[in-house]
């Protein structure tokens, strides 16, 4: 018989699967046992209906848009912070992690205020025509700030890990910056950037905080599906609720997946 070399690997094991089945397991199988109360055509239906359909092309496409912009800016930000010595760096590097701490109904209530016609942004905004709150927009911007930080903490280890000595070989053998970074830093980036993609796309599907403030809720226009959800719920709707939940934690564990 095998032995590990650290003892206890049985009781350390049978804590983490009750561990993870009171928090995580236990929870989501309830939402599959409520919902097989209606049936499949009942389930179908919920899930399936135009004002649902609506929110989940809002959800994924206002997510979507939020993680490309996260993917890109947030690569930037990581980059400028472990490339470049500047003043205030480590609170720049603090206000990164700001969306983790804060809120999101603090969040959602401060971008409204900000954004909205008369607030500090949106009063330069609204004489371009461009409304920020109360429309898709809004929601993009609460949730590209809602998912900064994981693209950038994402990022970042990878490029501390980087040894900057590889890009100078590369200059040196006549390599242009544009071949340095898709040959030397693009596939070592890469798998980082790309987990950072999924992590702030399943985070932006979920939230829900942050985006009832800003976006109006207005069905069929700018109600996402978190809260949607809710809106189920407090009709008690809870057979409609969970099948909606359902779709979108498939659709979330396959992402993280």
């Amino acid at each position: 018989m095998n032995r590990t070399v650290l003892p206890g690997f049985k009781l350390a094991l049978g804590y983490t699967i009750v561990y993870l089945s009171l928090l995580v397991l236990i929870p989501l199988s309830t939402l599959f046992f409520k919902s097989a109360g209606i049936g499949w055509s009942g389930f179908w239906a919920a899930a399936t209906s135009p004002r649902v359909m609506a929110a989940y092309r809002l959800s994924l496409s206002t997510s979507m848009i939020g993680a490309l912009i996260n993917v890109t800016f947030g690569t930037l930000v990581a980059w400028t912070l472990v490339r470049y010595t500047f003043p205030f760096k480590s609170i720049v590097d603090a206000l990164v992690d700001l969306p983790f701490a804060l809120p999101t109904s603090v969040a959602g209530i401060t971008l409204a205020t900000v954004y909205a016609d008369n607030g500090w942004i949106g009063r330069w905004l609204a004489p371009l025509g461009i409304k920020a709150v109360f429309n898709p927009l809004g929601i993009v911007i609460a949730l590209t700030f809602v998912g900064l930080p994981f693209v950038v903490r994402t990022v970042q280890p990878v490029l501390e890990d980087l040894d900057p000595e590889l890009e100078e070989a590369a200059a040196t053998l006549g390599a242009s910056r544009l071949k340095v970074f898709t040959r030397v830093l693009g596939p070592a980036l890469l798998p980082a950037i790309t987990t950072g993609f999924a992590l702030a796309f399943a985070r932006a599907l979920g939230e829900y905080g942050s985006v009832v403030f800003i976006s109006g809720n207005l069905p069929m226009k700018t109600e996402v599906v978190p809260l949607l959800i809710m809106a189920k719920l407090e009709q008690f709707d809870y057979a409609g609720a969970t099948a909606i939940a359902i779709v979108m934690l498939m659709l979330s564990f396959t992402l993280i997946l």
